[in-house]
């Protein structure tokens, strides 16, 4: 890729800099630039990545031949829908350490997925990669939440309790930009007067947030229409969701009723209530903001395949599946054909004044396995509850 852009990627290269990491420590001056600009910047780093993982992964290499797709033909934006993609059940093959770019004893850490059939999606990361992890989600909380005091609620096991749950882990790093937080849901049980309890004692003295599943904040508003309680929040409040809108009951949990309720019960505005979307496969976090737009991370892309062809992709607003391309990701290609259908905003530009990619999300294809951390997590807790009580619980997984 001949450009100003390459040029300046390859001198943070001899000097020993990432470019990646380079770009997601300004996110927020990315975000601000013109469309053209930002599609320049994430295909450079995504034609990097691919032509390391090719070079480098016997595996991904085998996949590219078959395809008939070399770096020489991934040079621009518009070539970034001819790089192979990795169904995402393949993180849940037995021999899914054949993935890998790194080797085993390069890895630091592994986040586990489970859904319905029980058989986990392992996801593998050397250093490399949890470093340019770990930034990226704290430059995307700061980015659109700005925190750096308060005290949260977490309504999600702790990550002592369950250390290897994607979706507690990425929670948990919350807790870094708060003066202070407390997980409320410990050994599969929930007592929503202790988070009443929790929000009157820091009335006045910290602004409060409540974090967690949808299922859980619902759990929450339930118990307060039940009780005809209302509570009164603060104007910075934030309630964060994460881990997708399905109970396990095959209920889906209305987005636009959990919103009033949050503003009515919870004595906040409606901007106020903020969705994250994101995988365990993947290092990132796509997050709402005021607007209700779901902003894809600058450097990653959303790539929406039609269903019948998923060498093609679909115009902005059409519905399609979603394949990522992160080039975050080291210890395996990041390049992940996902099983959710999806489309992307039409409008260029947003109204909070970002540009790039948003996201909407609609719903698994027909025939992918129903599963996460908030479903597996749901499900064992109204177990727990109707077995009057258990002895705690493992499950782990991301969203």
């Amino acid at each position: 890729m001949g450009s100003y852009f390459a040029e300046v990627v390859k001198n943070m290269n001899n000097l020993g800099i990432d470019p990646v990491g380079a770009v997601i420590s300004s996110v927020k001056d990315i975000y601000t630039r013109p469309e053209k600009e930002i599609e320049e910047i994430k295909a450079h780093l995504i034609c990097d990545s691919f032509k390391f993982h090719y070079e480098n992964n016997a595996y991904y290499r085998g996949l590219c031949d078959e395809q008939g797709v070399t770096p020489d033909d991934v040079q621009t934006f518009k070539d970034l829908v001819k790089i192979p993609g990795i169904h995402v059940a393949r993180f849940k093959d037995v021999n899914s350490h054949q993935l890998l770019t790194k080797s085993i004893a390069s890895l630091e850490h592994e986040l586990r997925s489970s859904g319905t059939s029980g058989i986990p999606s392992i996801s593998r990361r050397d250093e490399a990669t949890i470093n340019r992890t770990v930034l990226g989600i704290y430059a995307m909380y700061r980015e659109f939440f700005k925190f750096f005091d308060g005290e949260a609620i977490f309504l999600a096991p702790s990550a002592e309790e369950m250390p290897e749950m994607g979706m507690v882990k990425v929670l948990s790093m919350f807790s870094g930009l708060m003066d202070g937080s407390h997980n409320v849901v410990k050994q599969a049980t929930f007592v929503p007067e202790e988070v009443i309890e929790l929000l009157n004692k820091w009335e006045r003295i910290h602004t409060r947030h409540l974090i967690g599943p949808p299922f859980m904040i619902d759990r929450l508003l339930n118990y307060l229409r039940e009780n005809d309680i209302r509570l009164k929040l603060d104007r910075k409040t934030k309630v964060i969701t994460l881990g997708g809108w399905k109970r396990y009951t095959g209920v889906e949990i209305d987005r636009e009723q959990f919103n009033k309720e949050c503003a009515e019960y919870l004595g906040i505005k409606e901007d106020q209530v903020r969705d994250m979307y994101g995988l365990v496969e993947t290092n990132f976090m796509a997050i709402e903001c005021e607007q209700h737009e779901k902003h894809v991370p600058p450097w990653v892309h959303f790539s929406v395949r039609a269903m019948e062809d998923l060498s093609k992709e679909v115009e902005d607003g059409e519905v399609g599946r979603l394949v990522i391309l992160d080039p975050t990701s080291i210890s395996y290609p990041g390049f992940i054909i996902t099983e959710d259908l999806v489309f992307l905003s039409k409008d260029k530009g947003c109204s909070c004044g970002r540009n790039g990619q948003r996201i909407n999300y609609l719903f698994r294809i027909k025939g992918a396995e129903i599963g996460c951390c908030a479903i597996n997590l749901e499900k064992h807790m109204d177990e727990n509850e109707k077995s009057d009580g258990g002895e705690g619980f493992s499950v782990s997984c991301f969203c």
